[in-house]
């Protein structure tokens, strides 16, 4: 049956009221059982203390409201043959979709040893939130799941993210009433404006209001019904209402929402596909109104539970000491006529599976929630396409991310016809010199157009909305439904999604032990307009941290890249954009930046990750050297050049080594971290005893962390960002934070063992200069010619 398929709203016979209801009851029967029971799951004997949990962990409050929601949409799907995927945003409600997966057979198909049976029953229940067992949250263990139960305000952005591209999937996205309270989950309501109704799936918000979060009443549930329509209505969404508390009006009425929302889906995507209309659709949503802790104990120790904020998590926490809550829990359970949904064996009876779709179509078995079933090889061409030539080091300057963005451009018109490559950023691309994609796509937009508005489109992929949130999101749920993906970012405002991309992760190291879960394409970020060029800007837009956020991650997932110059930048791109399984950080500038290396070397040198410039130092490498000049970022590289051309210039007879660090993880040790670095190899870098002084493009406590353990460490050095900074000059933001040649040379004098003297003249020179361009800038407003039209000399 197509997925446009109209039936007659909420039109429920006796006998599918009665089946739906029966799929309820032993949903909530479930998952009840999961948070309480460790034996007797059948209630075959009298309940006994030993026959639960010694600690009992669980959110029960919502679990009741998200059955409800599962058995409807299993209605639908069977009834239309939709392909649809469900976003738990109360994904601390675990019990309720295990419960589920477990009743469809999906969670048996993934977990044998989790039989539907009275077996397989128990081994549910004792594993849920108990050691070695499952979290008490949506998490990656939980078949048919792409949200983490932890990421409170994204579910949303993360539903819209899975639709794009996505014609033929629904996406049903179940938000809590505390959830709907979140900045992130306010914005995202804005992604109807960018969902295009001929490309890109549906997304059907349902929006639970329970009235409470852990101990506070929730917001929007106490909004008067006409000022959430007005909300919603703002949002652009027409709402559809199910209030209630009797299980059979209830059931009656969400019956008829989902088959009138469905029916609005399809009719606006007929117009859009068939009709060629192109008015912004007004998609419907789901407002669900139920009692928190629907079903459960209506009152505990003479207090309310049942509707109100105690049934957030276990309304009967004494059980194994307090006879009446043991008897409580009991009659708790039986209310729920288990005899009548499960046979002697444990087994769940036909009318429980009756509303329970087919093969893939069942929730929990979807492959669009198993994205890397669904992945394709990304089509990217050769680099030497977009290579620029380089003769010799630092003859010729070229904007990186500008070069970066021819490549761009073709993997976008490689990927028009499949439709499988997004490009995200909050209104920044052309700002961070990505213009080019425009050329083969322009930016997704379905609100109103003006004649002075460029490269907006209907059926756009360059994504642009200024919510950093939203982005994440959004490229979250494309990436977990088997797409490919980049997100363009300011570096200092990539911190808004800090817990984001901490949840995703998480996510990444838990899948990688799932044998089950496919690989997906990495999360990748181009982090540029960084901190070193936004002198402009100033001490507000100055931050480099997000690189030491990534760093304390599980190292297996997390992947930090500094390209010094346009064609590493290509080479650590096409890296990334292959990838999979990983968070990939690209920290790269916008500005006009020297070339350093031609195509060949630069793509040996990042597979290096860190190597010796011979071209750059003294003694053409067949000396050992006096002192070491690292450096990790373009600025820094820049920095540390001219400071060994200087000390060529000044102390010819020093033997100057200069390593450049691509790969940020190479300084660890590599029992820390997969591209960490051998003693062996690291020692033969940057010496045992010699001085290293070490230009870092952040904060430069970083290097000292990754590198404590070196046997070297005591003579390292390391100049960065020292949260010093303010509108200046570009060189200026350098010479603050001590970053600059002239302090580099100061730097090496100061720690060279015999240059104290011979080097008194040459370090006075250098504080002299430093002194010059502090009264240059403030009398000219630019900086110092040597430095504005300083050039590599080789």
């Amino acid at each position: 049956m197509p997925a446009d398929t109209q039936q007659a709203p909420g039109v429920l016979t006796d006998e599918e009221l009665n089946a739906l209801d029966a799929h309820w009851r032993a949903a909530n029967y479930l998952a009840v059982g999961q948070i309480y029971l460790m034996a007797n799951p059948l209630l075959t004997e009298p309940l006994r203390p030993e026959h639960v949990k010694p600690r009992i962990l669980g959110h029960w409050g919502t679990s009741p409201g998200l059955n409800l929601v599962h058995t409807h949409l299993n209605r639908v799907i069977k009834a239309r043959s939709l392909d649809a995927l469900c976003i738990w945003g109360p994904g601390h409600g675990g019990p309720a979709v295990l419960a589920n997966s477990w009743l469809e057979g999906s969670y048996t198909e993934t977990y044998r040893d989790i039989t539907r049976d009275a077996d397989g029953m128990a081994r549910l229940f004792k594993q849920f939130s108990f050691p070695g067992g499952v979290p008490s949250h949506v998490a990656p263990e939980t078949p048919g799941s792409i949200h983490e139960g932890g990421e409170l305000g994204y579910a949303l952005s993360h539903a819209y993210g899975a639709a794009l591209d996505n014609p033929s999937l629904v996406v049903a996205c179940v938000i809590g009433d505390g959830e709907a309270e979140t900045g992130p989950l306010a914005a995202s309501w804005h992604s109807n404006k960018f969902l295009d109704p001929v490309h890109d799936g549906a997304v059907l918000p349902i929006l639970h209001l329970n009235g409470y979060k852990i101990a506070n009443p929730a917001l929007l549930a106490r909004l008067p019904e006409p000022e959430l329509d007005e909300l919603l209505r703002g949002y652009g969404h027409d709402p559809l209402h199910v209030t209630g508390d009797d299980p059979a009006a209830v059931h009656r009425a969400m019956a008829e929402a989902m088959d009138t929302a469905l029916d609005r889906v399809a009719a606006l995507q007929r117009a859009a596909r068939e009709d060629g209309a192109t008015e912004r659709p007004r998609w419907p949503v789901i407002v669900l109104r139920t009692p928190k802790g629907w079903t459960g104990p209506a009152e505990v120790d003479g207090l309310p539970v049942e509707g109100t904020w105690r049934a957030h998590q276990v309304p009967l926490a004494a059980v194994r000491d307090n006879p009446d809550h043991l008897r409580q829990l009991e009659a708790w359970l039986r209310s729920y006529r288990p005899e009548e949904l499960f046979d002697e064996h444990g087994r769940p009876r036909s009318q429980v599976l009756d509303c329970i779709p087919d093969g893939a179509r069942r929730l929990g078995a979807t492959p669009h929630a198993n994205g890397g079933l669904l992945l394709r090889e990304l089509p990217l061409p050769p680099l030497e396409k977009y290579a620029v030539p380089v003769d010799k080091p630092g003859a010729t300057l070229h904007e990186p991310t500008r070069v970066l963005g021819d490549l761009l451009e073709d993997v976008m018109r490689n990927t028009a016809d499949r439709r499988d490559f997004r490009l995200v950023g909050p209104d920044e691309t052309a700002s961070n010199r990505l213009q080019a994609v425009y050329a083969a796509s322009g930016k997704a937009w379905q609100a109103g157009t003006l004649d002075v508005d460029e490269h907006l489109d209907r059926h756009g992929r360059v994504m642009e909305i200024l919510s950093e949130h939203t982005c994440q999101g959004w490229l979250e749920g494309y990436l977990l439904t088997g797409r490919h993906g980049l997100f363009s970012c300011y570096e200092a405002f990539v911190h808004i999604v800090d817990s984001m991309v901490n949840q995703h992760i998480k996510w990444l190291r838990t899948t990688r032990r799932l044998p089950w879960r496919a690989p997906i394409a990495s999360l990748n970020y181009l982090l540029t307009s960084h901190v070193w060029r936004q002198d402009h800007n100033g001490f507000s837009h100055q931050d480099p941290g997000f690189i030491d956020h990534i760093l304390n991650k599980s190292p297996e997932a997390v992947r930090v890249y500094l390209p010094p110059d346009a064609n590493t930048l290509l080479s650590v791109a096409d890296h990334a954009l292959r990838s999979r399984d990983y968070v990939n950080v690209v920290v790269a500038g916008k500005q006009p930046c020297f070339d350093w290396l031609s195509m060949d070397q630069a793509k040996a040198h990042c597979a290096r990750g860190a190597g010796i410039w011979d071209w750059a130092g003294t003694g053409n490498g067949t000396r050992e050297p006096d002192v070491v000049l690292a450096c990790a970022g373009d600025v820094p590289t820049q920095e540390v050049l001219a400071a060994a051309q200087l000390l060529r210039l000044h102390l010819p007879r020093l033997a100057v080594r200069v390593v450049n660090v691509v790969d940020i993880a190479r300084l660890m040790p590599g029992e820390e971290h997969p591209h960490g670095m051998t003693d062996f190899e690291y020692d033969g870098l940057f010496t045992q005893d010699k001085p290293v002084i070490f230009a870092y493009h952040g904060y430069p406590w970083l290097i000292h962390r990754l590198a404590y353990r070196r046997t070297g460490h005591k003579n390292l050095h390391v100049r960065g960002y020292k949260e010093i900074g303010t509108t200046t000059t570009p060189f200026d933001m350098v010479v603050r934070n001590d970053l600059d040649r002239y302090r580099l040379v100061m730097d090496v004098i100061d720690r060279v063992p015999g240059l104290a003297v011979p080097g008194a003249a040459v370090r006075q020179r250098m504080e002299d200069a430093r002194l010059r361009h502090h009264d240059w800038i403030r009398i000219h407003g630019t900086d110092l010619p040597e430095v504005a039209d300083w050039s590599w000399d080789g």
